[in-house]
């Protein structure tokens, strides 16, 4: 599914560090003012449908895009995702004899046990898969110079094999893509090629200088997220005016809670719709401003791209396609129906 929220257009007068240190007090001025009846919504869109969006874009108004991503986006890939009943990951772990599934993310079980760990990151290692429309569709944002940032829950680096780079990311659960040594007293720092060359001959990667193990910088159970995740999110969010969610049902805190983060002139919650968070409105009295595209992730893109007019040649891992609202390969796609949303 595909929802888009548009905000209402903001000053590019103020500083960043205006920004940081007031963004706070604004969530909370929107929210009480909003829960006391106080705020008079605007609205961006002219419609809350896809073509309202896509119009809303083309205007020229759309400068500052946040795309929220997660594993949705990467199933069409072949990697599956974490809790869908009978594929997730969490639901084909048995053959690593768990305590429980999450263990096997779990930093310090990691550290007693990392056999597991390291046995499921030889299959799903980064370079073995290819990125998925939604993944060009976020180059085709940056291309255009209207991408700020992607706020990515997932590990799989397909982002960056899409063309988006570390300024361009926002890697909240962390990466493949560099590893450090688990020491305290050490932090040494391990590449991408010297981790994939220990995992795929079977070593436990062990730390050069002091022996310790060595962990690839993706967020375990019981670990901080990455600092840049909390700054960046300071200096994103008051300028967002689209915020495109796809792929994630925003259970996991505290990915989930950034929705809240742009608030405007109303506050929303949202609980059983389509098992998303709060801050969304699709369909009350007072909606004014959301959007949801009920689609597979990448059929959802395709649509977005058609409106808006864009066509961008894309390699899939059966044929070839074009990243247009046409039709592509139904037997491609059919078997995810994962989420796309668009929050303006």
């Amino acid at each position: 599914m595909l929802v888009l929220f548009p905000m209402q257009e903001q000053s590019d007068d103020s500083s960043e560090d205006e920004a940081a240190g007031d963004v706070d007090m604004d969530f909370m001025r929107n929210l009480f003012s909003s829960a006391l009846g106080l705020s008079s919504a605007e609205k961006v869109l002219d419609e809350l449908t896809l073509d309202g969006v896509a119009r809303y874009i083309n205007s020229g108004k759309c400068k500052n895009i946040i795309c929220m991503v997660g594993a949705g986006i990467s199933t069409s890939a072949g990697i599956p995702d974490f809790r869908s009943p009978e594929t997730g990951l969490y639901a084909n772990l048995q053959k690593y004899n768990l305590p429980y599934p999450e263990a096997i993310f779990q930093i310090d079980y990691f550290k007693k046990h990392p056999e597991p760990f390291f046995a499921l990151a030889r299959e799903l290692y980064p370079g073995q898969f290819k990125p998925t429309i939604c993944h060009y569709f976020m180059k085709m944002l940056k291309d255009k110079g209207i991408l700020r940032r992607c706020y990515t829950q997932n590990i799989d680096t397909l982002e960056r094999v899409a063309g988006l780079e570390g300024d361009d990311l926002i890697e909240a659960h962390g990466t493949f893509y560099t590893s450090h040594c688990v020491s305290f007293c050490c932090r040494k720092e391990y590449s991408l090629e010297w981790m994939k060359e220990k995992i795929f001959s079977d070593d436990i990667p062990k730390c050069d200088k002091c022996s310790s193990l060595v962990k690839p910088d993706i967020v375990f159970f019981g670990e901080n997220l990455p600092a840049r995740f909390f700054t960046s999110m300071k200096m994103d969010f008051p300028r967002c005016d689209l915020l495109i969610v796809m792929g994630t049902s925003l259970q996991v805190q505290p990915f989930a809670s950034l929705v809240s983060r742009y608030c405007s002139s109303t506050f929303t919650f949202l609980s059983d719709l389509f098992g998303f968070g709060e801050g969304m409105d699709f369909d009350s009295d007072k909606a004014y401003r959301d959007v949801a595209h009920i689609s597979t992730c990448d059929d959802g893109c395709l649509a977005l791209a058609d409106l808006l007019g864009w066509k961008v040649s894309y390699m899939s891992p059966f044929k070839d396609a074009v990243l247009s609202g046409g039709s592509v390969s139904a037997s491609l796609w059919e078997e995810e129906q994962e989420r796309i949303l668009i929050h303006i």
